[in-house]
């Protein structure tokens, strides 16, 4: 079922959803399962599963000398999406990247998700590698999230990359977008960034979920000026709680978002990272009540592979 079918299916009432990491490649999906397992009773209707681009490792060869390799350390977004849909019997949504893939790649993956009966994806630009300045796409791959919905639509009404395949039995994918309440790091105002949101909408994008943010006013004037912006998707707002201390330097310099001084302080107050743990859960979950009494159409949450603190906060609220 796709995520706004859900949303229309709820009449209102809003839904947890929740985001996992794939485990790195040689690790056992048991310890994903476990993870997954205690955050179920909340009646999840769809789990995110994100994909990670290439990395770039070097490999010692004699005489001192380093190869450069390629690889994915965190395969399998689309194995795992059909594990956990017949073990949970959830829907699923696979985060499709621009970044590390080849047009044809890419459609690739939308065929064996749509062999699957993967009814939504997540279009998503992907960041640059660790090692370049900037993003830069694959030869022959999407440049930007806009141009990778436009592919999925495409995909949706039979166009295929090389050829017309006559079928009646078309995709049908629902597909999700990233929005940014505090804009995306590379974007030069608000504005243009939203501009940006609304050509990924007009391209066939049907719903939005934001990237995290700690201080729900940035949401609500997201929101407000999404919609003035002729946006009228469901916009699902994103929420990480914060975890370790480092948190408080960390996400800002990755994410680059604020966090609000009374979450700094109560933070820097801790005197070890249990408490912090317990910190941001407390602060998770009055952001959350709020949102809920707002109407958000989902919760949404970054679990980034642990549930202890995503139990205790949806314990609170749903």
């Amino acid at each position: 079922m796709k995520v706004t079918e859900h949303i229309k299916n709820a009449k209102e009432k809003t839904l947890f959803s929740f985001e996992i990491v794939p485990p790195q490649k040689g690790q056992n999906i048991q310890k994903l399962y476990d993870n997954i397992d205690p955050l179920m009773e909340f009646k999840p209707p769809f789990i995110d599963v994100t994909t990670s681009r290439e990395e770039h490792v070097y490999i010692q060869k004699e005489g001192g000398l380093l190869e450069r390799k390629v690889t994915r350390m965190r395969p399998g977004t689309v194995g795992i999406c059909a594990s956990l849909m017949n073990k949970y019997q959830v829907d699923t949504v696979p985060h499709v990247l621009c970044g590390g893939f080849t047009k044809e790649e890419t459609e690739y993956v939308l065929v064996d998700c749509h062999y699957l009966g993967i009814d939504n994806v997540m279009a998503l630009r992907g960041d640059a590698m660790k090692d370049e300045a900037y993003f830069m796409a694959k030869n022959e791959g999407n440049n930007f999230a806009s141009e990778l919905v436009r592919q999925i639509s495409d995909l949706n009404k039979g166009v295929y990359l090389h050829d017309i395949i006559e079928t009646t039995y078309n995709s049908n994918f629902c597909i999700g977008v990233a929005g940014y309440p505090e804009k995306h790091m590379e974007s030069p105002s608000m504005q243009a960034d939203l501009r940006r949101l609304k050509e990924k909408i007009d391209a066939g994008a049907e719903y939005v979920v934001t990237q995290m943010f700690f201080d729900n006013s940035k949401y609500f004037a997201f929101v407000e000026a999404a919609r003035n912006m002729g946006i009228t998707v469901p916009i699902i707002p994103g929420i990480k709680p914060v975890a370790v201390q480092r948190h408080l330097s960390v996400l800002p310099q990755v994410f680059k978002l604020d966090l609000p001084d009374e979450l700094v302080s109560a933070v820097e107050a801790c005197k070890n990272n249990g408490a912090v743990r317990q910190v941001g859960i407390e602060w998770a979950i009055q952001q959350s009540k709020e949102l809920v009494e707002a109407g958000v159409p989902v919760l949404h949450y970054y679990s980034m592979g642990k549930s202890d603190n995503i139990k205790a906060i949806a314990s609170q609220v749903f």
